[in-house]
């Protein structure tokens, strides 16, 4: 790698992996310290359970690891094929797991935050992993990509392996749905219309 450490936040993620696959151990620890946090992110937002979202994290960059000296780059990103193997194996877990009781999964304390204001952000969370639980699994999927993570439209088909218009579809019927199933909740959680 010819750039100096101190300026690995440039380096694309295909040229650490790369480099990985060359024998650069500090490329994959910028690349596992880059991509972890995300692929745990939209694993936990999938599932709803952080242990089986730590595993399923886990065991995508151990994929990515045994993936990295056949990787093509230019192909395609990372963190799509990432989100992609994310998605397989989260879809996996809930086939074969029976759901757990969201009182269950502890959510992450913010310290900086009031006793009143993280009672109000657990509820908000709660309510919205409520409802993302109840949407089919592909719709619940182009949603979390879309609204929670960001992602264009052309790079969540590419990852569902859909089409734009697809994706579009999922997408607004998903919202949809869960505005349905949050609305009379709305004054609980409070949130007005002002």
């Amino acid at each position: 790698m010819d750039k100096p450490l101190e300026h690995a936040q440039d380096v694309p993620d295909d040229a650490l992996l790369l480099a990985y696959a060359n024998g650069d151990a500090a490329a994959a620890s910028m690349l596992t310290a880059r991509l972890t946090p995300v692929v745990f992110g939209h694993a936990y937002r999938l599932l709803g359970r952080r242990a089986d979202a730590e595993d399923v994290a886990q065991e995508a960059m151990l994929r990515l690891w045994k993936i990295a000296p056949q990787w093509r780059q230019g192909e395609a990103k990372v963190t799509t094929w990432l989100y992609r193997v994310v998605a397989n194996l989260c879809t996996d877990q809930l086939r074969r797991a029976p759901h757990a009781a969201l009182d269950a999964v502890a959510e992450p304390e913010d310290s900086t935050a009031s006793v009143t204001q993280q009672m109000q952000s657990r509820a908000r969370l709660d309510a919205l992993q409520s409802a993302l639980a109840c949407l089919p699994d592909r719709q619940r999927q182009a949603v979390v990509l879309r609204h929670i993570e960001g992602l264009a439209n052309p790079e969540i088909a590419e990852i569902m392996d859909i089409t734009v218009e697809a994706t579009e579809s999922l997408t607004a019927r998903g919202k949809r749905a869960l505005a349905r199933a949050l609305s009379s909740q709305k004054d609980a959680l409070g949130f007005t219309d002002d």
